[in-house]
């Protein structure tokens, strides 16, 4: 029941209520329907192994700004749809014609998914804690790895910002922006990019611990 990986079939949870993207229901249990990482949120979801992210409503993001219209922004999401953002949805009033003052093509924001219609098209709002990134680095895994990058109950991350001294944001569309001492960014960004490539792995956490580790040691 607590384990980050699951195969088609897997028992999930007794409750109906929390079945997400990547389950089925059947006999009042939830049950894995792709192989892939657990996230254990407001829904059970089954991130498969592989694959495009795709929106869901209730998603915080990384997006990057492509283009400015006169009431809007497109955002690139990291995924095959694009997103759209209403001045309406930015945390200061703005009115029509302003919205390259605020944000301009090129800058990334954090914003949370609030629809996703059957055409895939996706709006989101920045009135729910969201904001412009204008420092720090960011970088990209994939989606589906995103889980064990957080860890059970956020072990994993937090390992990660204990040791490395940096605030991070580990969005659900594979990107995570990192901020803090230039070396202890790198490090850091190499050890989430560790996490990706072993995700697979049993034991992860202590694995990171020791490698984060031996890199501090490294450089005194």
């Amino acid at each position: 029941m607590s384990k980050d990986l699951a195969i088609p079939g897997d028992l999930l949870s007794d409750d109906v209520r929390l079945a997400g993207e990547g389950t089925y229901i059947e006999d009042e249990k939830v049950y894995a329907s792709v192989c892939g990482v657990v996230d254990r949120g407001e829904k059970i979801r089954v991130a498969p192994l592989t694959g495009k992210y795709m929106p869901c409503s209730g998603d915080v993001v990384i997006g990057k700004i492509i283009d400015v219209r006169f009431s809007s922004w497109t955002v690139d999401i990291n995924s095959p749809y694009e997103a759209r953002l209403h001045i309406s949805e930015y945390p200061k009033r703005i009115n029509p014609g302003e919205a390259n003052q605020h944000l301009g093509i090129g800058e990334l924001i954090i914003a949370k998914v609030t629809g996703v219609d059957a055409a895939m098209r996706v709006d989101l709002t920045m009135r729910d804690g969201g904001k412009a990134i204008r420092s720090g680095r960011l970088i990209e895994i994939s989606h589906t790895k995103i889980p064990r990058a957080i860890g059970r109950g956020g072990s994993m991350i937090n390992l990660i910002k204990n040791e490395t001294n940096c605030d991070i944001f580990v969005s659900q569309n594979g990107r995570i922006w990192i901020n803090g001492r230039e070396d202890m960014v790198t490090l850091a960004a190499d050890a989430l990019l560790k996490i990706e490539q072993e995700a697979h792995m049993f034991g992860l956490t202590d694995t990171i611990r020791e490698f984060i580790e031996n890199a501090k040691r490294d450089r005194k």
